[in-house]
C-alpha cells in the first residue's frame, strides 16, 4: 500500500511539474503578444531575449537563472498558489475580486464586462461540458450506497403521493358529488379541475427548481399539496371542494418532474436507467395504496361520523385524510435530505456542492466498511455564472412600499426567468429532440390517461345496463291504507294511486314515479337514492325528517302538502351496494398487473437500451387497447385493462429515464415540468372525448387512443439514444 501510495504521490508531482512549465509558458507567449504591439524596438529586444535560452523571465525581472523549485518546500508542497490542483485539505475557490479596478494583469483573460452575451453564453457551454465530464466521475467516486438509497425511499413517498392525488380524482368523484347533491350537468368537473391544477403546477414548480433548487421547491409544493387535500375533507360546498382540489392539484403537480431531476443528478450513468426506473415502481404503490383504502373505507357507512346536526363527515372525507399521509410523511423525511450537488454546482455554489459530494462518498464508504476512503477530489468545475441584477432605490416612498415593489420586482423576475428557461428547451441544439419529447409525452399521456382515468365510468356503464335490464314495472296499481317500511328498488311505477298510504323508515333506491297520485299518505324517515317523481300530484301529504328536496320532484303538483325538518344534503348509503367494491378491486387489480411491468423494464432499461423499451411497448400497448374494441362482458375488459397497463408503464418508464437524460441540467426540471403540464392536459382532453362517448360508443375513443399510441411510439424510435451520454 506504501509503494501505491509512492507512486501516486510521485505521478501527482510530475503532473504538477508539468502543469507548472505549461503555464509558464504560457506566460511567455502572453507576454510575446503584449510587447509585439507596443513598439518596434520593444519588439526586437523580446525576439532576442527569447533567442537565448539561458534566461527566462521570472516576475517580471531578466537575466536570473530559472529557479523550478522556488517557493516550494516540503511544508508547503501541494499549496502552490500557481497550481490548479491542491493535495490534502479542501481549499475551497480563490477570490477573483482581489485586483484592483481597471487593473487587468498581462496574460489573465478579458474581464467579463468587457464581453457581450454570446460569448459569456459560448463560455458557460463550455464550462457545462467539462462539468458533465468531471461530475460523473466524481458520482462514481462516490459511489452508489445508503445515500442514494435513503434519498430513494424519500423521493418515492412524494411520488407515491402522486400516483394517489390521479387515483383519488375517480374513488372521490361519485362519493362527494352524490353527498354534495351535484346536478349531472355538473358532474365531471372534478376530474378537470384536478388535472387543470397539476397541469399548471408541473409548469410552476419544475421551473422553480430550476431556480431556488431541487429539496427546497420540493418541499414547498408537497406542503401545498398537503394542506390543501387535508382541507378539502372538511368543506361543504361544491364550489368550495373544486378550489381545494384546485391547489392539492397545484402542489402536487411539480413531484414528478422535481423527484426524477433530483434523483438522476446523484446516480451515476451505469446505475441511472435501472434506479429511476425501480423508482417510478412508487407511483404504481401510490394507485395501490389508493385503492386498497377506497375498498377499506368508502363503502362502508360506519366510517362516518357526525360533526353537529348537520354536517355529516362520511367516509369519503376520512379516504380523503388517509390519502393525504403519504404526502405529510414526504415532507417530514425531505428536511433531513441535502441539496443536490449538481444543481449547486450549476448555479454557482462550489463549497456547498463539494461539502455534499463529501457527505455522500463518506456515508457510502462508511455503509461498505471503509470509513479510512479519503475524499480525494478537491476542485469542481463550475460554470460562468450571467447574472442580472436589480437595484432598488433606498428613496422609494415608505418601508412597505419599497417591500411591496420589491415583492412584485421579484415575482415579475421569477416568472420571468422561468419563461425564459422554458424558452431555453427550444433552442439548438435541443429544439429537435424537445419537439420530439412534446408528440411523445402527449400520445403517450392522451392513450393511457384517456382510457385508465375513466375506466371505473366503463364498468358503471356495463353495470347500469345489466342493472336497467332487471328493473321491474308497475302500471296503474292502487294502494291503500298500506304502511312501506322496507326498501324499494329498481322499480317503476306508472299511473299508481296510492291512498292513505305510511312510508316509514325506509329506503327508495333507483326507483321512479310516474304520473302517479299521493292523497292523504305520510313519508317519515325516509332516506333515497337515485329516486325521482315525474308528473305527480300530492294532496293532503306530510313529509317528516326525509331527504325528499325540489330537485327530485320533477312537474308536480302540491296541494294542501307540508315538508318538515327535511334532512340536509344527499344520503350515501353504500349498504347492498356492491358496485363500489366491484370498481375499487378493479382499479386495484389494474394498477397490480403494472408490477411485472416495472420488474421488467427496471432490469432491462440498461441492457435493451430506452429507445427500444420506448417504441415497442407504445407500440405493443396501442395493440392491446385496440383489442378492448372487441370486450363485450366485465371480465374480458378487466383482463385487456390489466395487459394494457402493464405494457403502457415500461414506455413510462423509459420516456421519465430519456426525458432526465437529454435535457440540461439547467434546465432538466423546467423542460419535464412542461412536458409533465403536456401530460395532464393531453388527459384532460382524453377524458372529455372518452366520457361524452362511453355511453354512445366505446370503438371510437378505444380506436383513438391505439392510434396514437402507435404513432407516438414510432417518433419516440428517432430519439438519440441516452445509454452511454453523461448528464449534461
Amino acid at each position: 500500500m506504501d509503494d501505491a501510495y509512492r507512486d501516486r504521490t510521485t505521478l501527482m508531482r510530475g503532473a504538477k511539474d508539468i502543469a507548472k512549465e505549461v503555464k509558464k509558458q504560457t506566460v511567455k507567449k502572453a507576454n510575446k503578444g503584449a510587447d509585439y504591439t507596443q513598439d518596434e524596438y520593444s519588439k526586437t529586444s523580446y525576439a532576442n531575449f527569447q533567442d537565448d535560452e539561458g534566461y527566462n523571465y521570472r516576475g517580471g525581472t531578466y537575466g536570473e537563472e530559472p529557479h523550478e523549485d522556488e517557493g516550494s518546500s516540503d511544508a508547503t508542497e501541494g499549496h502552490d498558489e500557481e497550481d490548479e490542483i491542491y493535495e490534502g485539505e479542501y481549499q475551497g475557490i480563490p477570490d477573483m475580486g482581489q485586483r484592483k479596478e481597471n487593473q487587468v494583469a498581462i496574460g489573465q483573460p478579458v474581464s467579463d464586462e468587457y464581453k457581450d452575451r454570446e460569448e459569456l453564453d459560448a463560455e458557460r457551454r463550455a464550462d457545462e461540458e467539462e462539468l458533465a465530464q468531471q461530475y460523473e466521475l466524481i458520482i462514481q467516486e462516490c459511489g452508489h450506497g445508503r445515500f442514494q438509497w435513503a434519498l430513494f425511499f424519500v423521493l418515492g413517498l412524494s411520488l407515491m403521493a402522486d400516483g394517489v392525488e390521479v387515483f383519488v380524482v375517480g374513488f372521490v368523484l361519485p362519493s362527494a358529488e352524490t353527498d354534495m347533491c351535484v346536478e349531472n350537468s355538473s358532474t365531471g368537473w372534478l376530474g378537470s379541475i384536478v388535472y387543470l391544477g397539476m397541469m399548471l403546477g408541473a409548469f410552476f414548480w419544475g421551473g422553480l427548481a430550476d431556480k431556488m433548487g431541487r429539496r427546497q421547491a420540493l418541499i414547498i409544493c408537497m406542503s401545498v399539496n398537503g394542506f390543501f387535500a387535508f382541507l378539502s375533507s372538511f368543506v361543504e360546498g361544491y364550489g368550495l371542494f373544486l378550489f381545494c382540489r384546485f391547489f392539492a392539484g397545484f402542489g402536487i403537480g411539480g413531484a414528478v418532474p422535481i423527484v426524477f431531476s433530483y434523483f438522476a443528478e446523484v446516480l451515476a450513468r451505469e446505475k441511472r436507467g435501472e434506479h429511476l426506473s425501480w423508482l417510478c415502481m412508487f407511483w404504481m404503490i401510490g394507485g395501490i395504496y389508493a385503492s386498497a383504502m377506497a375498498w377499506a373505507i368508502i363503502p362502508h357507512y360506519g366510517w362516518s361520523f357526525s360533526m353537529g346536526s348537520a354536517y355529516q363527515f362520511h367516509s369519503w372525507r376520512v379516504f380523503v385524510v388517509v390519502c393525504a399521509l403519504p404526502c405529510v410523511s414526504s415532507v417530514v423525511a425531505l428536511t433531513f435530505m441535502p441539496e443536490s450537488p449538481r444543481y449547486l454546482l450549476e448555479v454557482g455554489k462550489h463549497d456547498e456542492a463539494w461539502m455534499i459530494l463529501k457527505q455522500i462518498h463518506d456515508t457510502n464508504m462508511r455503509a461498505r466498511g471503509q470509513p479510512e476512503k479519503v475524499f480525494t477530489v478537491n476542485r469542481i468545475k463550475t460554470p460562468k455564472l450571467i447574472d442580472e441584477l436589480i437595484e432598488i432605490q433606498t428613496d422609494t416612498g415608505t418601508w412597505y412600499m419599497r417591500w411591496f415593489i420589491m415583492c412584485l420586482i421579484i415575482l415579475h423576475s421569477l416568472f420571468s426567468q422561468i419563461w425564459m428557461t422554458f424558452m431555453r428547451c427550444f433552442d439548438y441544439p435541443v429544439k429537435k429532440n424537445s419537439i420530439m419529447l412534446v408528440i411523445v409525452w402527449t400520445t403517450l399521456s392522451f392513450g393511457y390517461y384517456g382510457l385508465s382515468v375513466w375506466f371505473p365510468d366503463v364498468i358503471k356503464h356495463l353495470q347500469a345496463d345489466e342493472y336497467a335490464s332487471r328493473v321491474k314495472r308497475f302500471y296503474g296499481e292502487r294502494v291503500e291504507d298500506f304502511v312501506f317500511n322496507f326498501t324499494l328498488e329498481n322499480q317503476i311505477h306508472t299511473n299508481g294511486e296510492y291512498i292513505r298510504d305510511r312510508f316509514t323508515i325506509m329506503k327508495f333506491k333507483s326507483v321512479t314515479f310516474e304520473d302517479s297520485l299521493f292523497k292523504n299518505c305520510y313519508f317519515e324517515d325516509v332516506t333515497s337514492l337515485t329516486t325521482y317523481f315525474r308528473n305527480c300530484t300530492f294532496t293532503e301529504t306530510l313529509f317528516y325528517n326525509t331527504d325528499l328536496e325540489e330537485s327530485k320532484f320533477i312537474d308536480c303538483q302540491f296541494i294542501n302538502t307540508t315538508f318538515l325538518h327535511n334532512k340536509k344534503g344527499c344520503q350515501i348509503n353504500f349498504d347492498e351496494d356492491y358496485s363500489a367494491y366491484w370498481i375499487y378491486f378493479v382499479n386495484f387489480l389494474g394498477t397490480l398487473a403494472v408490477l411485472p411491468g416495472n420488474i421488467v423494464s427496471a432490469l432491462l432499461m440498461d441492457r435493451i437500451g430506452r429507445l427500444t423499451m420506448l417504441g415497442g411497448s407504445m407500440v405493443l400497448s396501442g395493440i392491446s387497447c385496440f383489442f378492448l374494441w372487441f370486450g363485450t362482458s366485465e371480465a374480458m375488459m378487466i383482463g385487456m385493462l390489466c395487459l394494457y397497463n402493464g405494457l403502457t408503464i415500461s414506455a413510462w418508464n423509459s420516456l421519465d429515464v430519456i426525458t432526465v437524460e437529454l435535457l440540461p441540467t439547467d434546465r432538466r426540471a423546467t423542460g419535464f415540468g412542461f412536458l409533465n403540464a403536456l401530460c395532464k392536459a393531453a388527459t384532460v382532453l382524453g377524458n372529455l372525448i372518452f366520457g361524452s362517448l362511453v355511453g354512445i360508443t366505446k370503438a371510437i375513443p378505444i380506436l383513438l387512443a391505439s392510434t396514437v399510441l402507435v404513432c407516438g411510439g414510432l417518433v419516440g424510435l428517432r430519439l438519440p439514444d441516452t445509454r452511454s451520454q453523461v448528464l449534461m
